[in-house]
């Protein structure tokens, strides 16, 4: 038989006991059923992440396709400009000369050239078949090499100044300022060539042109890959979005890139160049040495025809050899 003392607890321990299952029994349906609200909910839930994430994954594919036939487009009408043209004509040279020149002026200081040259060659005393054809070619090489160093200097600029250019644009779309603003604010502040190029950019939006074809005409006037690059990140945003601030930061970053691998290559062929101006300047500094020292000696070379000969197989020997070392130490990319 159980004492005495252990009745009470016999009584509490049953009490608790008789308490808990009646709470148990009252409480228990609506706590089971707040769980299958709650496993209920978990599941709409996740199929809603889920169907949030596959609509991402569409809206990226989508976005991914448009890039892609964008630039295929664009492939197709680069592509289409190269077929139709080779080199530029003659008024788009001096055009992105930044001479301001016509066709008709460039004809006149070719003619002015010509005469110049015959005058200078006729007072020299040489023959007249000698000095018209000094003066021919001096007329034909002479306009034509001096419009292909403007024009390379100016792309020099060009190439110079644009990744800042592209940077004011960065920041202005950051601050805010639409892309017809930051436009402005380049054509105004710029340094040229940057500065007249943008202003013409500027203008044709004033008169209605879409930023995309405005920025695809400067590929005409400044062939450079520099601006081909911000060509296509403007047409890429324009047709399918996304962040233009962030998409010219990059190509800012690209640009720059490019300038430091131009300088680094530079740097590197300097040897290479210094070497081919000494062998190419060689032959001439030994040949007017040795008739300074012996004019008879050399003067076998310009009165016989053996040594005419020898002359214009040096020469051609010469040439070869400046164009190789030319290719050789010429990079593109």
């Amino acid at each position: 038989m159980l004492s005495a003392s252990l009745f009470p607890v016999l009584i509490f321990f049953l009490a608790s006991t008789s308490v808990g299952g009646l709470m148990l029994a009252a409480f228990y349906p609506r706590a089971a059923k707040a769980s299958a609200y709650r496993q209920r909910f978990e599941r709409v839930a996740g199929r809603t992440e889920i169907k949030a994430t596959e609509m991402a994954d569409e809206e990226r594919r989508d976005r991914r396709r448009s890039v892609e036939k964008t630039l295929r487009d664009i492939d197709e009408q680069q592509k289409a400009r190269a077929r139709k043209g080779g080199k530029p004509k003659l008024d788009v040279r001096l055009r992105q000369a930044g001479l301001g020149w016509s066709t008709r002026t460039y004809w006149l200081v070719c003619a002015a050239a010509s005469l110049a040259t015959y005058v200078l060659i006729a007072l020299l005393g040489l023959g007249a078949l000698t000095t018209l054809g000094f003066a021919v070619a001096a007329g034909l090489f002479l306009p034509h090499g001096y419009v292909n160093t403007k024009r390379n200097m100016r792309l020099k600029r060009f190439t110079a100044e644009f990744p800042n250019a592209v940077d004011v644009i960065v920041r202005g779309l950051k601050a805010g300022l639409p892309m017809t603003d930051c436009l402005r604010v380049i054509a105004a502040e710029a340094q040229e060539p940057v500065k007249g190029e943008f202003l013409t950019i500027a203008q044709d939006q004033t008169l209605g042109l879409p930023v995309d074809e405005a920025v695809e005409r400067l590929c005409d006037r400044i062939p450079l890959p520099e601006a081909k690059f911000f060509a296509i990140v403007i047409t890429i945003q324009s047709r399918t979005g996304g962040s233009l601030s962030e998409a010219l930061g990059n190509l800012s970053k690209v640009l720059r890139e490019r300038k430091k691998m131009k300088a680094k290559i530079k740097a590197m062929s300097a040897e290479a160049k210094s070497s081919a101006g000494i062998i190419g300047a060689l032959p001439f500094l030994v040949a007017g040495a040795v008739y300074m020292s012996s004019p008879d000696y050399m003067s076998l070379l310009f009165t016989t025809l053996v040594g005419k000969m020898v002359l214009v197989g040096s020469a051609l020997w010469m040439s070869i050899g400046t164009f190789l070392m030319r290719k050789m130490i010429n990079f593109d990319f």
